[in-house]
């Protein structure tokens, strides 16, 4: 009975974990759209000088920059060239979280940004989304953990020789 309890905390426990990932995945995907909407906003009057001396290339407006005379102007060549890269890697992960959620999910457990994936677990608070994706993966990740664990003692119960019979371990020894 205890077993069949704590199979079933286990398989909740999985559930609960498991409708957290599409909220997960959409709060990352909002972060990555907001800072890049921010990244956009900060470009926009070095795109403006780009698009009028250097036919649109931020790229060229930053070489510019980099040999000019003036040293004001070399200085601010490596802050413009940080806010190019940034815009950059916001906008490839924006890329990325426009695919289907399976893919989005990918994207997070194997490419994800670090800053941006900390930044976003830093400010996750745990919901209960109730959508198709999510009871899929709540029932996915239930049923695997529960699996897992059912495995587990299973195995752990062959190895320490629990769960035979007295007749099996007599013919075993003779």
């Amino acid at each position: 009975m205890l077993r069949s309890y704590l199979r079933l905390a286990l398989f909740a426990c999985g559930l609960l974990l498991g409708v957290q990932v599409p909220g997960f995945v959409d709060d990352y995907g909002k972060r990555v759209e907001a800072h890049r909407l921010e990244s956009q906003q900060s470009l926009k009057g070095f795109q403006d000088t780009a698009r009028r001396f250097f036919k649109g290339d931020l790229d060229a407006l930053v070489a510019h920059y980099r040999v000019s005379d003036d040293a004001v102007m070399r200085s601010d060549a490596q802050s413009v060239a940080h806010l190019v890269q940034r815009a950059a890697l916001l906008e490839r992960e924006w890329q990325a979280m426009q695919g289907p959620w399976y893919a989005q999910a990918w994207h997070l457990v194997t490419a994800a940004d670090g800053e941006l994936f900390e930044e976003t677990l830093d400010a996750y608070r745990y919901q209960v989304l109730l959508t198709p994706e999510a009871m899929l993966w709540g029932l996915s990740c239930a049923l695997l953990l529960a699996w897992l664990a059912e495995s587990l003692a299973l195995l752990l119960a062959w190895m320490l020789g629990m769960g035979r019979t007295r007749r099996t371990q007599q013919r075993h020894w003779r």
